[in-house]
């Protein structure tokens, strides 16, 4: 007798797609922003920072799955008092994301480990060495500007492609920086995401003038889940620019 699928609501983009993918039926509602796949047809209940917590509950649900940095603690202790599982990851390096996903999917019910994330874990162990190592700023916010700091997923992906944060010991994990303070770093290179502020090649490197700025997709830089079995290389592709 086959046993039936726990009924999930995902918090967070990345797990939403690692799920959706895996676990098919499986989820019942998701986030807003939870994008990928594109044809995900799930209840939508907010934001990642407001989610509608009565509406989650309606769902009866029997797990939803969050992260410590995208949602509040506040509304997951609603959920918990409403007697809903709260599965909570923690996700601050590449390995972290790969034993976080293989938590979050057999509580899921994945009956086997898919073969996307045997692929994620094959492209990053099997990452050569860099050829030389370039430092750079990571601004995922303007007006005010801020940037990625300490201890940060984001960070390590971008440190084992050869790419060392500036601000990776600052006290704060996304420090607010004046734009003056981070010219003055001198920086190799500028890295400017799409998520969550939406660098383009006209909202962005202009800020920067003499210094190479590297656009790259979000998705890639700081989703765990799919996205990780191409990320090393499409991540490399951008950020293959010459120096200014």
């Amino acid at each position: 007798m086959t046993r039936p699928l726990p009924r999930v609501v995902s918090l967070v983009p990345s797990l939403t797609e690692a799920v959706a993918v895996s676990v098919p039926g499986a989820l019942v509602g998701a986030t807003d922003w939870c994008s990928h796949p594109a044809d995900l047809d799930v209840v939508r209940i907010g934001g990642t920072k407001n989610p509608q917590v009565d509406r989650i509950v309606r769902l009866a649900p029997d797990l939803v799955v969050a992260n410590e940095e995208e949602n509040r603690e506040p509304d997951l202790t609603a959920l918990r008092q409403s007697g809903i599982d709260v599965l909570v990851t923690e996700v601050r390096d590449v390995p972290g994301a790969f034993r976080e996903l293989t938590r979050v999917l057999g509580a899921c019910g994945a009956a086997t480990r898919p073969r996307w994330l045997d692929e994620a874990e094959t492209a990053w162990a099997e990452l050569p060495a860099p050829d030389r190592r370039r430092t750079a700023i990571v601004p995922i916010w303007r007006r005010p500007w801020m940037v990625l700091g300490r201890d940060t997923f984001a960070g390590d992906v971008l440190a084992r492609l050869g790419v060392d944060n500036v601000y990776a010991r600052h006290e704060d994990r996304y420090p607010r920086i004046p734009l003056p303070e981070l010219r003055a770093a001198d920086p190799d290179l500028v890295v400017l995401p799409d998520e969550p502020y939406r660098f383009t090649a006209d909202d962005g490197p202009e800020a920067f003038e003499g210094v190479p700025c590297a656009l790259v997709d979000g998705r890639q830089l700081t989703w765990y889940g799919p996205s990780l079995a191409q990320a090393p290389r499409l991540l490399s592709e951008a950020l293959r620019v010459p120096p200014g």
